[in-house]
């Protein structure tokens, strides 16, 4: 089964921790804070904050956020912690030189996208990479938090999208390496269980890790692929006959899909979940689509079959 995914990410951090020390996972923002600091974007900046509606969302969020993160501010003209936050967004996008982009949506101008992102309160962040969500918070954050947020969410996706690294190195004129700095011991305990092939005590440490941050992003992928390693080595070859005689049948149609990517049909696990997506709706779809995403996150975000999946979901889903 270890051939059928490409998990060779996770499992190169457990074998070569000393060789490559990992950044210490950073907390993530606390909800309620107040924002620090303040400030427009800097000149030159129109390429990292755009503001975005309904009739440019497909481009401007989606579509680049194939190569970048994107992170979303949800706000409005009448929100006051909205205009806490949004200043020092935008002076940390300028500074990221492109390596993610701010998108501005007004939720009052643009009410379909407020309800795609199922907003119940803002100011709300959501961050899209490679077409879909992969975490959110609500509230306006000190520019300390934010900073180490962002620096997380790019060290989680730096390997998966090319586009990060080619930014940070055009920008990078100092000529100065990195600073390493200490491996995670909770990381550590997690992998070492992953490489004796303790997937229950890997799972847990990963668990444990979100527990204090449910918006670490390494973490969540780490625990995806995981879960996935333990269900594979499970996997029933007769779901897939089970689930098309039953198409309405959201977890047959989910049993399916693993039990394909275990026989590394990828494109047809991925055309399976987008289509039980596309005539589902509530929970069911969101079933559908969560799972989906945890299997998108087993390969690389540069990969075609993960690109062309990612679209199609859009499509399903906006």
């Amino acid at each position: 089964m270890a051939g059928a995914v490409d998990l060779s990410g996770l499992k190169a951090r457990a074998e070569a921790r000393s060789a490559a020390p990992q950044r210490p996972a950073g907390g993530p923002p606390a909800d309620g804070a107040d924002a620090a600091g303040g400030g427009g974007a800097a000149a030159g900046a129109s390429a990292t904050v755009i503001d975005v509606t309904e009739a440019s969302f497909q481009a401007d969020v989606i579509e680049r956020s194939m190569q970048v993160p994107v992170v979303v501010d949800l706000w409005a003209e009448w929100c006051g912690p909205c205009k806490q936050l949004s200043p020092v967004l935008e002076k940390l996008a300028a500074e990221g030189r492109g390596a993610w982009v701010l998108a501005k949506i007004d939720v009052d101008a643009n009410p379909r996208i407020s309800q795609a992102f199922q907003v119940q309160s803002i100011p709300m962040v959501v961050v899209v990479a490679g077409g879909q969500p992969v975490t959110s918070f609500q509230g306006a954050q000190p520019e300390p938090q934010l900073r180490q947020w962002i620096a997380q969410l790019l060290d989680a996706l730096r390997d998966q999208m090319p586009g990060i690294a080619a930014a940070e190195a055009q920008g990078d004129g100092d000529g100065e390496a990195p600073v390493e700095e200490p491996e995670d011991p909770r990381f550590v305990a997690a992998e070492d269980a992953l490489e004796r092939g303790d997937y229950a005590a890997a799972q847990q440490a990963y668990e444990q890790i979100l527990a204090v941050e449910p918006q670490n992003a390494e973490a969540q992928a780490a625990l995806a692929q995981v879960k996935f390693l333990e269900r594979a080595e499970s996997a029933d070859p007769t779901a897939i006959a089970r689930a098309d005689a039953a198409p309405t049948d959201v977890d047959a149609q989910i049993a399916a899909a693993d039990a394909q990517i275990a026989a590394q049909d990828v494109t047809g696990a991925f055309d399976r979940l987008v289509q039980t997506v596309a005539r589902t709706a509530g929970d069911d779809r969101d079933r559908a689509r969560t799972h989906l995403v945890e299997l998108f996150e087993l390969f690389g975000t540069d990969d075609e079959r993960v690109t062309t999946a990612r679209r199609a979901l859009a499509r399903a889903l906006y």
